[in-house]
């Protein structure tokens, strides 16, 4: 599947914000010493729950819509899986802790 504008704009600024640089390959799209994110949009958020599995430091699903944002929040309730906006704010802090 093409990757949409949105989401690599959103991936773009969001790794940048954190001092890096987006992943358009395979594996997570942001990825620093402290911090993995995946880039969704609506349709994506359970796959990029899935990318995160495994991580022992704290994730987040950026949304790169209000919709993905929205859909992230819901689908991440009740996990240690954050949530960020497009711009890279922390709506819903991850829980899960650096090992």
């Amino acid at each position: 599947m093409p990757e949409s504008r949105s989401h690599k704009i959103a991936a773009n600024r969001i790794a940048k914000r954190l001092g890096t640089e987006y992943n358009s390959g395979e594996g997570v799209d942001i990825l620093t010493p402290d911090v993995a994110v995946e880039v969704e949009t609506a349709d994506t958020v359970k796959d990029g729950i899935r990318q995160l599995r495994g991580f022992k430091k704290p994730v987040y699903i950026a949304g790169a819509n209000k919709d993905a944002v929205e859909e992230a929040l819901k689908a991440t309730k009740g996990t240690t899986i954050g949530v960020m906006d497009n711009q890279g704010k922390i709506l819903k802090p991850s829980s899960r802790k650096r090992r």
